[in-house]
């Protein structure tokens, strides 16, 4: 079969002919239909993610497809079940073993590229503003790069828990994307965000996935009790916080990484992407999919989320 891999840690991944894996214990082998890429797929390839494994490894954090063999001891799967994996790895691929425990059976309404869409942009964008801050209706949400991946479903989901909704984005067309997706206010990056937040009243909540000085921005711009959620670090640099201000006015930070509930409380997600999958059924939420590729293409796939060309989510069918 064929896969997209690191082969050795430091060099570039590349299309290799594999042969196809079996389940272990445990372990579905599922025939891979679509896999969503991640900002996290250019960082496993520098090797500076948190979580990246050790070479050799397929690329490819998250799935949806069908299931075609079942390892020893699993009985609540079977062949033929349509499901949907954030598996962390091995989804570029034309099949993969992964965890059963991990695996989220779909509903028909849902189709293989929307499931692997959903996954971590919108997972990551649910727990983190219902769980970890606590978004009310009412409330006012920031979100930097709001026609990234990530940032795109947090306006939506933002818009859903009844919040007003501040995109901030670059350029015109990336900003009609982040209002089609229900933003209230936009603002272009090329503008003052402190001082047009400030404008509209200030900040409750801060979604922010870009860092650096966009973070320093937002962060002058939140509320007395806001709360930040620094979700990633797309502009390169990590943003160190002044403690000082957090005590003026009473501010808190809230670190976020989907990734570790996996580890700690893996029913948190799961739980999460049930719930995201009937919002999808229902009609609420649709993933904005801006490129559709062959797994052939999957570093051009990458390379658009280098660039910062996509919207929303890029996404391979191998």
């Amino acid at each position: 079969m064929l896969a997209y891999r690191i082969s050795i840690s430091g060099a570039a991944a590349q299309l290799c002919d594999i042969d196809v894996p079996r389940p272990a214990k445990g372990q579905v082998r599922v025939a891979i239909k679509a896999c969503g890429l991640n900002f996290a797929d250019l960082l496993m390839q520098k090797g500076t993610y948190q979580d990246t494994p050790p070479a050799p490894f397929t690329q490819g954090m998250e799935i949806a497809g069908i299931i075609d063999e079942v390892g020893p001891d699993v009985t609540h799967l079977n062949p033929g079940d349509r499901v949907a994996i954030y598996s962390g790895q091995g989804g570029l691929a034309e099949y993969g073993v992964f965890d059963a425990d991990r695996a989220i059976p779909l509903p028909d309404s849902i189709g293989f590229e929307d499931a692997a869409a959903i996954q971590i942009a919108y997972g990551t964008s649910h727990i983190a503003l219902d769980h970890r801050a606590r978004l009310q209706p009412g409330e006012t949400l920031l979100v930097t790069g709001a026609a990234g991946g990530v940032g795109l479903t947090a306006v939506e989901i933002g818009k859903l828990m009844g919040a007003t909704v501040i995109a901030q984005a670059r350029g015109a067309d990336k900003l009609a994307v982040a209002q089609a997706a229900g933003a209230d206010h936009l603002i272009d990056a090329s503008e003052d965000l402190r001082i047009r937040v400030k404008d509209l009243g200030g900040a409750d909540v801060v979604y922010d996935a870009i860092g650096g000085d966009v973070f320093k921005a937002a962060f002058r711009a939140t509320n007395p009790e806001g709360r930040l959620l620094p979700i990633g670090f797309a502009g390169g640099d990590v943003p160190q916080i002044p403690a000082n201000h957090l005590l003026v006015k009473n501010l808190t930070v809230i670190g976020f990484y989907i990734g570790g509930y996996l580890t700690f409380r893996p029913q948190i997600v799961q739980d999460s992407f049930e719930t995201l999958f009937r919002w999808h059924s229902e009609g609420r939420i649709k993933p904005h999919i801006s490129h559709v590729l062959p797994l052939s293409e999957a570093e051009k796939g990458l390379q658009l989320l280098r660039d910062r060309t996509a919207t929303g989510k890029v996404v391979i069918t191998p």
